[in-house]
């Protein structure tokens, strides 16, 4: 049994801290390029409740420039192995990548889950690898590139379609041999969606937890929200981004990937205690 799975057998929602080494994410690019600081702030959000640490050398956010494999080694290796060397055992670390070479390196130096964004699309093979080191892979739904994904984004129907896409993506990655039990699917709220698609993708969460795999909800800070909360800034998200949390855990949503772990921490906790007592 993997980390993840044994975390996911507890029915507690699962927070996923986020550590950004790029130098252009969207709202904390640049902050932990330091070995140091990167580390200092995982463990900070362990200590906060972090069940997952999510490593990423590559910004997606909109108009991110593509950043090579070689780039990404450098910037998040030797960070992952001194995490592995420090963090508690029982905290998984996850690699935020869209190729293979990048994906078996981290896990050689000590991650054990892959997150990626493209799932599979820019290298399927890290199907293969997930497959070989038995690890989990989540995959996410981004219409286009993240260069042009907000270049007016369309769908006749945005939750079927995404749900469809990510339905294939599994049947695909179970053909190249990753369990079922190891696949984590992810509605990729924000990438080639309008504000109206987040939206909706939001009120109908219930449409992929009743698919049968888990799934990661990554809303974190993001635009949509802030168009509605009156064109706040990303840094000023925080009660936003714990109001999502609670709707996904009202839905069933097992993972929160966030950048502020103490209060998605509370809200995700508050909100599945109460539907605890409705089983009670």
């Amino acid at each position: 049994m993997t980390q993840l799975q044994h975390l996911l057998k507890n029915d507690r929602p699962i927070i996923m801290g986020i550590l950004n080494l790029t130098p252009d994410s969207f709202s904390d690019g640049g902050s932990y390029t330091d070995i140091g600081k990167a580390v200092c702030f995982a463990l900070e959000m362990v200590n906060e409740g972090a069940d997952i640490i999510d490593v990423g050398g590559e910004s997606t956010r909109p108009d991110s420039k593509r950043v090579t494999p070689a780039e990404q080694l450098r910037r998040v290796i030797e960070v992952i192995t001194t995490l592995r060397q420090t963090l508690p055992r029982d905290i998984p670390i996850s690699i935020d990548t869209t190729w293979a070479e990048v994906a078996r390196a981290a896990i050689l130096a000590g991650a054990s889950i892959i997150n990626d964004t493209r799932s599979g699309r820019d290298d399927d093979g890290i199907f293969e690898l997930a497959a070989e080191k038995k690890v989990p892979i989540v995959m996410m739904h981004m219409q286009g590139i993240p260069q042009t994904m907000q270049n007016d984004p369309s769908y006749k129907d945005v939750v079927g379609e995404v749900k469809a896409f990510l339905l294939e993506r599994c049947e695909i990655a179970k053909e190249k041999g990753v369990l079922q039990e190891n696949l984590i699917i992810d509605p990729g709220i924000g990438f080639g969606k309008t504000q109206e698609h987040n939206l909706q993708l939001m009120a109908q969460l219930e449409e992929f937890t009743a698919t049968g795999y888990s799934v990661l909800l990554g809303t974190s800070r993001k635009r949509f929200m802030g168009t509605v909360c009156a064109g706040a800034k990303p840094n000023d998200l925080i009660g936003a981004t714990c109001a999502t949390t609670v709707i996904g855990v009202n839905a069933g949503v097992r993972i929160f990937r966030v950048h502020d772990v103490k209060p998605n921490r509370q809200a995700a906790d508050i909100a599945w205690t109460i539907n605890s007592c409705n089983h009670t």
